[in-house]
């Protein structure tokens, strides 16, 4: 057998080691998993064209049980690593993966950033309205009145709407989806990668452990599909979009909401124009050089 046979042959049996997830029986999550890798292997997309970045809580273990690029990074800074991987290599398609607590609490600032600017990322927010893997305290979307670890007389802060939030702060492809409808849920993770733009999936993922009240069964209760019931609406409505991203009580939409076209960060950036920088030559031009040198002394 040749070097580069045995070489492959090594590589073929790493491949074959699966990584079991270890949430909780029943957790939300396992279905946002279960629809990204439906999603990536409907869209052919092969694992050397994706990274997918996370941060920390159980949700952003996510990235272990995928066979492609990852990093598990810090505490919320997951789009700031997803940024700067988006900018050194652009061809790649980056998603992000996380919990509320993650994404919407210490990482909010960078989640405004990433938007406003319109970069080409997918951020895939798995939102349980709890902190899970610290074991149940209130997180920026628990609901007032909820009673958590922290908040045992009842949560008093308005939670956070991170759709009204993404719609007013720049994003350009914001839908909700529910680890209950794995279908749907699938649909609109292939059209938030192929979107060029900056992709928020805020999904309802159960915590079945440390949140009792927004269960399975609590949300199936309530949510409905926009595109069931709504099929001829204007995603690119503004108003439309933030009409339904406040509509949260009896019933609650679930789908794509607003979608618009507009040119990405990278799309602008002039040092971009010459194509990703994993691709330029290091270093400048020596014109470029002795002008600079000229204009410093």
């Amino acid at each position: 057998m040749s070097t580069m046979d045995s070489t492959l042959e090594k590589e073929s049996k790493t491949r074959e080691v699966v990584v079991d997830p270890d949430w909780c029986a029943g957790c939300g999550d396992f279905g946002v998993l279960r629809s990204l890798k439906k999603a990536t292997t409907d869209k052919e997309l092969k694992p050397h064209q994706m990274l997918l970045i996370s941060g920390i809580g159980c949700s952003s273990n996510l990235v272990g049980f995928i066979y492609a690029y990852g990093v598990h990074s810090l505490h919320g800074r997951a789009l700031p690593v997803a940024t700067g991987a988006k900018l050194a290599n652009h061809n790649l398609k980056v998603v992000i993966t996380g919990g509320d607590g993650d994404g919407y609490g210490i990482g909010i600032g960078h989640f405004i950033h990433a938007m406003r600017r319109n970069l080409d990322l997918t951020y895939i927010v798995m939102d349980n309205e709890i902190y899970g893997l610290t074991t149940g305290q209130a997180s920026p979307t628990t609901a007032e009145g909820h009673k958590t670890k922290t908040t045992p007389r009842g949560n008093v802060e308005m939670p956070i709407n991170p759709l009204a939030l993404a719609i007013s702060t720049g994003a350009t492809f914001v839908a909700r989806g529910f680890a209950g409808q794995p279908a749907q849920l699938t649909s609109l993770i292939e059209q938030g990668i192929a979107h060029k733009g900056f992709a928020l999936i805020d999904v309802f993922s159960p915590c079945v452990t440390y949140n009792k009240i927004n269960t399975y069964s609590w949300f199936k209760e309530r949510v409905y599909k926009l595109e069931d019931e709504e099929p001829d609406a204007d995603i690119t409505d503004f108003s439309y979009a933030m009409t339904k991203a406040m509509e949260f009580g009896s019933r609650i939409p679930i789908g794509l909401m607003y979608k618009i076209e507009k040119p990405t960060y990278e799309d602008t950036e002039p040092v971009l124009l010459n194509g990703p920088l994993v691709d330029q030559p290091l270093g400048i031009k020596k014109e470029l050089f002795d002008e600079l040198l000229t204009a410093t002394t």
